[in-house]
C-alpha cells in the first residue's frame, strides 16, 4: 500500500478532486492511503439536497465551505480536528459495502491506543455508544473509495451549527442525514497528544498491519491535473448545490403589508415553478415575479441579481426587497 502525501493542504475541494484523481488515474494494480483534513466545511453526500443539510445563513456568515462529495451517505461536519481517512482499492465485487474491511485496521489502531472503538449498524464506528467516525463508498466499477472521518478534537458546538437547518417545509427526494449522538476521541485518551502525533501514531499502526508502506508525492503535472478537477468540478455551484435531487418549498410569513405564501418548486438546481400567494395588496400582478424567477438557479446571489432593477413596493406595497429574498431562500 502507498500512502500519497496530500503536502498539507486543507482546502476540502482540493483534497476531494485529489481524492477522485487518485481514484481514476493511479496505478489500477496498487492500494493507497490518504489522509486529509479540512478547513471547516460541510461535505455533503452525493444523492443529498443540499439544502436539507446546511444552516446556509450561519455557513455564509462564518465562511464555511460546502461541498459535495462522489459518495454516498449523509452530511458531515469537518474542520482542523477532523481527520480524514481513504483506502483507494480494487473494486473486487466483495468489498463494496464490506466497511468491516476497511474500518478493523482503523479500529485496531484506536484500541491499542486504548480507545474503545466498534463497529456498529451499517457503517459507524462508535465509543461508548457515542460516533466518533463515519464511513461510505463509492466505486467505479474496477476501483473503489471507502473513506471516513475521525472525530479527533472537533468543535461540536460549530457542528450543530452549521448542520442546523432553519429552512422550514422543504420536501425532496434526497437522502436525509441521520444525526447521532457524537463525541471527540480525544475525550477517550488516557493522555492528551495533538492533532499531529494522533495522525502520526495511526499511520505507524495501519503500517503494521500491513506490508510496509512507501510515501508518494504528486508531480507537478498530477498536481495541475488537480487543481483543474477542482476548479472544473468541486468549485461549481452546480455541482454543491445544483446536483441536489428535485425539490420543492412552502414558505409563509405575515409582515405588517399581509401574508406572503411561496410555493417553490427546483430541478437541477433551477426554479421550475414560482407562485405566489397571500392577502397583500398590490399595483401590479405577482405573476411578473413569478416569470422572472423561472429558470433562475436556486442560489440567493443569483436571486438577488434578478431582482435588483424590480420595485417590490409595486406588487406587496411598502415592503422591504431583503425581506422577500430573504422569504424566497429561506433566512428566518
Amino acid at each position: 500500500m502507498i500512502f500519497i502525501d496530500n503536502e498539507g493542504n486543507t482546502n476540502p475541494k482540493l483534497n476531494l478532486a485529489l481524492e477522485e484523481y487518485a481514484l481514476r488515474h493511479f496505478d489500477s494494480s496498487t492500494d493507497y492511503l490518504l489522509f486529509y483534513i479540512n478547513e471547516p466545511s460541510i461535505i455533503i453526500g452525493r444523492n443529498q439536497n443540499t439544502l436539507e443539510e446546511i444552516n446556509q445563513e450561519y455557513i455564509e456568515a462564518n465562511g464555511i465551505h460546502v461541498v459535495r462529495r462522489i459518495s454516498g451517505g449523509g452530511a458531515v461536519y469537518h474542520d482542523l480536528g477532523n481527520l480524514n481517512f481513504s483506502f483507494i482499492t480494487n473494486h473486487d465485487g466483495k468489498s463494496i459495502s464490506n466497511f468491516e474491511k476497511f474500518t478493523a485496521p482503523v479500529i485496531s489502531v484506536l484500541n491499542d491506543m486504548g480507545v474503545a472503538a466498534e463497529l456498529k449498524g451499517r457503517n459507524d464506528i462508535l465509543v461508548d455508544e457515542k460516533k466518533i467516525s463515519g464511513t461510505a463508498q463509492f466505486s467505479t466499477g474496477k476501483r473503489m473509495i471507502s473513506h471516513g472521518t475521525l472525530l479527533f478534537d472537533t468543535d461540536m458546538g460549530e457542528v450543530v451549527k452549521a448542520l442546523q437547518v432553519k429552512m422550514s417545509k422543504i420536501q425532496s427526494k434526497g437522502h436525509k442525514s441521520v444525526r447521532s449522538r457524537v463525541a471527540n476521541i480525544s475525550e477517550f485518551l488516557k493522555a492528551p497528544i495533538t492533532m499531529a502525533e494522533f495522525k502520526k501514531q495511526l499511520l505507524i499502526g495501519l503500517y503494521e498491519a500491513s506490508e510496509p508502506f512507501e510515501t508518494y508525492k504528486l508531480t507537478q503535472a498530477e498536481w495541475k491535473a488537480v487543481h483543474e478537477l477542482k476548479a472544473e468540478k468541486y468549485d461549481l455551484w452546480d455541482w454543491n448545490f445544483g446536483r441536489s435531487p428535485k425539490f420543492n418549498i412552502q414558505r409563509n410569513k405575515r409582515f405588517s403589508i399581509g401574508e406572503i405564501d411561496l410555493r417553490i418548486f427546483v430541478e437541477k438546481g433551477l426554479i421550475s415553478e414560482f407562485k405566489i400567494f397571500g392577502d397583500f395588496f398590490g399595483r401590479q400582478p405577482v405573476s411578473e415575479i413569478e416569470n422572472l424567477l423561472i429558470g433562475v438557479p436556486y442560489d440567493k446571489p443569483q436571486i438577488k441579481n434578478v431582482l435588483k432593477d424590480v420595485s417590490i413596493e409595486n406588487y406587496f406595497g411598502q415592503f422591504e426587497k431583503l425581506d422577500f429574498i430573504n422569504l424566497v431562500y429561506g433566512n428566518d
